[in-house]
C-alpha cells in the first residue's frame, strides 16, 4: 500500500465533505472488518478493526460479551433466533451465542480483569487475501458511512444555524419550489415563504432566513425564507454594529413581504440614538437592507414604554395629534384632516403595520370628529359592563345551589 497517497485521500475526503479525519478513519475500519467477516468470519460475529495509518497494516478483534449461568440460557443444538426475544421481552435471560457471547469462566482466562456485561475482545490473525465479493462489501460500506458522516454533519451544523441567515445562489426551480445552494447542501425556498412579486433566476446570490432542518430517510432538509419578519432583523444586524453589539435593540418588526416594514428600535445608551444609527449616514446602511429585500420600504421609528406615544410613533411618517387609550385594547388616534390618507395609508397598509407593531387595535380619525371617539366609548364601556354582569351571574346561581344544599 502506498501509505502516502493514502493518507492523501483521505484527507482528501475529509475536506471536501466537511467530514472530521476520524470519522472517514472509523469508515474504512468498519469496512475492512466487514470484508474480513465476509471471507472469514461466521454468522453472528462481531469484528472489530483497527487501521495502522504508518504502517498500513489493520488488526482484527472478534468482540464478545462477557456473560454467567444466571444471564443465560443455554440451549443445545438450537440457535439463536432475534424473532423469539422479540415475542418474548419479559425474559431477563439472555439466548447464548457461541459466536456473541463468553462465559465468565473463559473469559477470566483470556482477561483476568474482566467481570460479567463488560465486552472481552479476542485477537484474531489477520489477512492480507480478500475476494471480489469481499472487496466489493467493504466499498459499499465506506460509501454508506462517509453518506452517513455527511449526514450528520450537515444536521449538526445547519441545525445550529436555526434562526440565522445564510448567502446563497439559486440553484434550479422544480415547480413551486426554489432549491438554494448554501454551501454544503441544498436548501428549499418554498412558495409560502417566497415573496409575491419578487423574480427568481438560477444563479441569482439571495441572503434566506433558515427557517427549520428536518431529518429524513434522505437526508437532512433545509427549509428557507424570504418572508419571515426576523430576516429584517437578521439583515440589520449585519449592517448596523450597534444592532449586533446590542446597543440598538429591535423591539418588534410588522412586515407584509415585498412592500413595506416597520421597525420599532430603542437605544440601551441615552448617547446613541437608535433610528440614526439604524438609518446610517446619508442612508447607507437602510439602503443596504432595501436592496436586499428588492426595493422594499422600511420604517423606522422609536419605541416606547408609554403606549400614547408609542402608538403615535408607529403612524410615522403621518403626525399624529392625539392618542387616546380606550378599554379593550383599542386607541383612538386623531390626525389633521390633511394626514389622514397619509396615516390611513394605500388600501390600509400603514395603520394595519401599526396595529401588527404595536399589538393594539388603531382607529384613525380627523380632529372634527370628537362625537365619534365620545360614542365608541361610550360603545366599549357599555360591553364592558355587560360581560362583567354575564359573568356575575353563574356566580350567583353557584351560591344559590349551596344554600339550597345546606338547607
Amino acid at each position: 500500500m502506498d501509505i502516502k497517497n493514502f493518507k492523501s485521500a483521505i484527507s482528501q475526503i475529509s475536506e471536501e465533505k466537511g467530514i472530521p479525519l476520524e470519522k472517514v478513519i472509523e469508515s474504512i475500519e468498519t469496512a475492512i472488518a466487514a470484508a474480513y467477516k465476509k471471507d472469514y468470519g461466521k454468522k453472528g460475529q462481531i469484528i472489530k478493526a483497527k487501521l495502522d495509518l504508518e504502517t498500513g497494516q489493520a488488526k482484527f478483534w472478534q468482540i464478545k460479551l462477557v456473560v454467567s449461568e444466571d444471564t443465560v440460557e443455554i440451549r443445545e443444538g438450537e440457535e439463536d433466533d432475534p424473532k423469539e426475544h422479540a415475542e418474548s421481552p419479559e425474559e431477563e435471560k439472555i439466548r447464548f451465542n457461541p459466536e456473541k457471547h463468553i462465559m465468565i469462566d473463559e473469559a477470566k482466562k483470556i482477561n483476568h480483569k474482566v467481570k460479567t456485561g463488560e465486552e472481552l475482545e479476542i485477537f484474531l490473525e489477520a489477512k492480507m487475501d480478500y475476494g471480489r465479493i469481499a472487496a466489493q462489501t467493504a466499498k459499499q460500506v465506506i460509501l454508506q458511512k462517509i453518506r452517513e458522516a455527511e449526514r450528520e454533519t450537515v444536521l449538526n451544523e445547519y441545525r445550529s444555524k436555526e434562526g440565522e441567515i445564510v448567502s446563497g445562489v439559486l440553484q434550479r426551480i422544480e415547480g413551486k419550489n426554489i432549491f438554494i445552494d448554501i454551501g454544503k447542501t441544498l436548501a428549499i425556498l418554498p412558495k409560502e415563504e417566497q415573496v409575491y412579486g419578487e423574480f427568481y433566476r438560477p444563479g441569482q446570490r439571495l441572503k434566506v432566513y433558515i427557517l427549520k432542518v428536518e431529518e429524513t430517510p434522505k437526508g437532512p432538509v433545509i427549509f428557507v425564507s424570504r418572508a419571515y419578519p426576523k430576516l429584517v432583523s437578521k439583515l440589520f444586524e449585519l449592517e448596523v454594529p450597534e444592532v449586533s453589539q446590542g446597543l440598538v435593540v429591535i423591539k418588534s418588526i410588522a412586515r407584509e413581504a415585498g412592500s413595506r416594514s416597520k421597525i420599532a428600535v430603542s437605544s440601551t445608551s441615552d448617547e446613541i440614538d437608535p433610528i440614526g444609527s439604524a438609518v446610517g449616514q446619508r442612508g447607507t446602511r437602510v439602503m443596504a437592507v432595501i436592496n436586499e429585500l428588492g426595493g422594499e420600504k422600511i420604517d423606522i421609528i422609536e419605541y416606547s414604554d408609554d403606549p400614547q406615544k408609542y402608538i403615535a410613533n408607529s403612524l410615522s411618517p403621518a403626525k399624529v395629534l392625539e392618542v387616546r387609550i380606550l378599554p379593550k385594547n383599542r386607541a383612538f388616534c386623531i390626525v389633521p384632516e390633511d394626514q389622514l390618507s397619509l396615516a390611513i395609508g394605500k388600501d390600509g397598509q400603514n395603520v394595519r403595520l401599526a396595529a401588527k407593531l404595536t399589538g393594539w387595535k388603531i382607529d384613525v380619525r380627523t380632529s372634527d370628529k370628537e362625537e365619534e371617539f365620545k360614542e365608541l366609548e361610550k360603545e366599549l364601556k357599555e360591553e364592558s359592563e355587560e360581560k362583567e354582569k354575564e359573568v356575575e351571574k353563574p356566580k350567583e346561581k353557584k351560591n344559590n345551589k349551596k344554600t339550597d344544599s345546606q338547607e
